[in-house]
């Protein structure tokens, strides 16, 4: 199983960002015989446009060939194209190496709708909509 998780940071030791769209990167695991087997990290360009950043990090963890993500929340754009693309998703929050051995053992919690409104983790640069 493969699997990407919203990350703080670059690796297995960083916690999982309560952003899926914007997390600044996905540390992505491979999981064999109920042990880890490899690790990787992946930057999330997302991060940088103005809209649209949960479809887009959705589309560059399906690059990865992942069968499911860990993450704290699912804007409504993000759970679709992840929904749409048969990818898992799971919340889970905490150090990423505990929060994999927590799905290794059936203990996280399966996300079945988005848990967020759009535009939750835009923060105060929130694109503001111009008028003429």
């Amino acid at each position: 199983m493969k699997i990407a998780i919203s990350s703080t940071g670059k690796g297995i030791e960083s916690q999982v960002d309560a952003r899926f769209g914007r997390c600044p990167y996905f540390v992505i695991v491979e999981i064999e015989n109920k042990k880890i087997k490899n690790i990787k990290t992946v930057e999330n360009t997302a991060t940088q446009q103005m809209r649209g950043a949960g479809i887009s990090a959705g589309e560059i963890v399906a690059n990865e060939k992942v069968d499911a993500v860990i993450t704290q929340n699912l804007g409504p754009r993000a759970f679709g194209v992840l929904q749409q693309l048969s990818i898992e998703m799971y919340q889970g929050s905490g150090r990423i190496k505990n929060v994999v051995q927590q799905l290794i053992n059936g203990n996280l919690k399966k996300i079945n709708t988005a848990t967020g409104p759009m535009f939750m983790g835009a923060g105060t640069g929130k694109e503001k909509e111009k008028k003429f």
